[in-house]
């Protein structure tokens, strides 16, 4: 591992989302040398605004981000756009930085996320984050009443049709991969029961109009009249980092996360993950909680190590 130059952090923190900056943002009020390593690539980057988060409702997040970069600046935190690429564990961490600088870390804490892939259908992924959604929770309130599609892609697509039935009452599913067979009776029971409409056949692209999705084409030529069309994309959690440590992962519906106990903190000792990087349901809004709470815990653990330290002399 060559060093161009070598710098000692109580804590570098991977990520600079919502869980990211809210651990640094905790770590330096609480006078923590920390150093942020932010890529800038947020996952709700697509997205026009976020919803859901308490005083920060209908705020773009990029705005939301920008904040959050001054907040910690104002507590000598720093901030560096790069990206980790290698992280090796011995007295201290070694986190080697793209551009070949090696910082070191009494803590870490991943806060890398996750990245959507979506499926491979044309449009698609032009139109995502606008009138092309995944989570009726961030955007239903804003195209609530209009026309739905939802995708299907597994059997639990089901679930999605379901959920954002609360939101409009003109759902079609649009069974695309998914054989009608794979539908349960209660399945069924409960779509009909929902007014949801059952549409078999693949989905070969999008009709847009006016930089707007107004339909649905199917690979038969039909055309379904829609206005928002919801997809579940695959999750991808970005555990590379976790993985070189030797965390233990569990596998969950939505890929391999990290196990963890109630504050983020790994498998291996000194390293917390928060965010995405922990799980694929969580919202900006638990992101920071997770953030902040893996701050405390650390600033907790390395006060009882210095003083463990002093008090042996």
């Amino acid at each position: 591992m060559t060093e161009k130059h070598t710098e000692t952090y109580d804590v570098v923190v991977v990520g600079g989302g919502a869980a990211g900056l809210s651990a640094a943002l905790v770590l330096g009020r609480a006078r923590q040398r920390t150093l942020v390593v932010d890529a800038g690539e947020p996952r709700n980057a697509p997205a026009a605004h976020m919803q859901g988060f308490l005083t920060r409702d209908g705020m773009p997040p990029a705005e939301f981000l920008a904040i959050g970069r001054e907040e910690i600046a104002r507590y000598g935190v720093e901030l560096v756009r790069d990206r980790v690429v290698e992280v090796a564990n011995g007295e201290d961490f070694a986190v080697v930085l793209a551009d070949g600088r090696t910082v070191r870390a009494r803590r870490l804490v991943v806060a890398t996320g996750l990245k959507d892939e979506l499926p491979a259908v044309p449009g698609l992924a032009e139109r995502f984050g606008r009138d092309v959604l995944h989570c009726p929770f961030c955007h239903g309130w804003e195209v609530r009443d209009l026309p739905f599609g939802v995708l299907g892609t597994a059997a639990k697509s089901v679930h999605q049709a379901l959920m954002v039935s609360q939101w409009s009452k003109d759902v079609r599913f649009f069974l695309h991969t998914v054989a009608e067979e794979e539908l349960s009776d209660e399945d069924l029971r409960r779509l009909a029961a929902a007014g949801v409409d059952v549409v078999p056949g693949e989905v070969a692209g999008l009709v847009v109009e006016d930089d707007r999705l107004t339909g649905v084409r199917l690979a038969d030529g039909t055309t379904h009249a829609r206005s928002v069309l919801f997809v579940a994309p695959h999750a991808v959690p970005q555990t590379g980092l976790l993985e070189q440590l030797g965390a233990e992962l569990q596998e969950t519906p939505f890929g391999a996360y990290p196990v963890v106990d109630p504050t983020g903190l790994t498998t291996v000792p000194g390293v917390w993950a928060a965010g995405n990087a922990i799980g694929f349901a969580e919202q900006v809004v638990h992101a920071a909680s997770g953030g902040y709470r893996a701050a405390s815990a650390i600033v907790g653990d390395l006060l009882m190590e210095d003083l463990d330290a002093a008090a042996q002399g």
